[in-house]
C-alpha cells in the first residue's frame, strides 16, 4: 500500500508490498514542518506532525464518504385540498352565531401513517377563540386504519363517516349549528377578532377503539378525549400530523 501526501514538498509516506496506489493533494500549510524519521517493519516513515495530522483527517473524511446511507422513515401528513389557500372559503364557514356559512366539513387526506396503526382520531380546534380554553369545532374517533382521508363532507352526518368511525362531542353542543351533536362546525369568531387559528390533527393510534382502550364514554368532552390522546393512550399513540387554516371577519 502506498499513501503519499504533499504539502510544502514534505512528504509522509507508508510504503507495503500491496497493489494499490493513492495520492492526495492538501493544501499548503504556511509553518515549517517538524519531521520525524522512524524505521518499522521494513516501513520507512518520514512525515511532518502537523501534516500526518491533515492525512488521518482526510482519511477518516473518506471512510464517512464511503458509509452507507440509511433511508429516512416517510413523514406523517395530514392535508386539505379544500383549504390549500390556509383560509376558509365561505362553504366551510358555520351557520349560526352570525355567520351564514355552508357548514360543510372540507375535505382531508392523509399519508404515511405509521406502522402498527389500527385507527385514526381527528380533532379541528380554535386555539383564539376568547373562552380561555379554546373552541372544539369537530373530533371523529375510531376511524379505520384503512382510511386515507375524509370527503368533503364527511362530518355532516353520523352515516357519511366510514364505519365504525363517530362524530365526538364538540362545544357546539346542543345549539343546533352543525344539525345534530357530533357533526362538524365551521369557524366563526367573534367579527373584529384577527383572523382565528383553526387547528386540525390526526392522531394514529395503536388500538382500534379509543374509548374501550382508555375507558372513557363514548358521550366524553372533546378536552377529556384530547387527554386520553396526547397522554392517557400512553404507547399506544404512534404519531400526529397536523395543519392551521386562519379565519376571520
Amino acid at each position: 500500500m502506498f499513501f503519499e501526501f504533499h504539502a510544502n514538498a514534505v512528504t509522509f509516506r507508508i510504503l507495503q508490498p500491496q497493489p494499490f496506489y493513492s495520492t492526495l493533494f492538501l493544501n499548503s500549510v504556511s509553518q515549517p514542518p517538524l519531521t520525524l524519521t522512524s524505521t518499522l517493519e521494513g516501513n520507512i516513515m518520514t512525515m511532518s506532525i502537523r501534516h500526518a495530522a491533515i492525512a488521518a483527517v482526510a482519511c477518516v473524511s473518506l471512510a464517512a464518504a464511503a458509509a452507507p446511507v440509511i433511508a429516512q422513515t416517510p413523514a406523517f401528513k395530514l392535508s386539505s385540498p379544500d383549504l390549500v389557500s390556509g383560509t376558509f372559503s365561505n362553504t366551510f364557514v358555520a351557520n349560526g352565531f352570525g355567520c351564514t356559512g355552508g357548514n360543510i366539513s372540507p375535505a382531508l387526506q392523509w399519508e404515511n401513517a405509521p406502522k402498527g396503526t389500527q385507527s385514526f382520531a381527528l380533532t379541528m380546534y380554535d386555539s383564539d377563540a376568547p373562552t380561555g380554553s379554546g373552541f372544539w369545532h369537530w373530533t371523529v374517533y375510531n376511524i379505520p386504519a384503512t382510511a386515507k382521508g375524509l370527503v368533503q363532507g364527511a362530518g355532516n352526518a353520523a352515516a357519511t363517516l366510514p364505519a365504525p368511525a363517530f362524530g365526538g362531542s364538540n362545544d357546539f353542543q346542543d345549539t343546533g349549528v352543525t344539525g345534530a351533536n357530533g357533526n362538524y362546525g365551521g369557524p366563526c369568531p367573534p367579527a373584529g377578532d384577527a383572523p382565528h387559528r383553526y387547528v386540525f390533527t390526526l392522531y394514529a393510534l395503536g388500538v382500534d377503539n379509543v374509548q374501550i382502550a382508555a375507558g372513557v364514554p363514548k358521550t366524553g368532552s372533546a378536552a377529556l378525549y384530547g387527554f386520553v390522546l396526547n397522554k392517557g393512550i400512553g404507547a399506544g399513540l404512534l404519531g400526529k400530523a397536523t395543519f392551521t387554516a386562519h379565519y376571520g371577519r
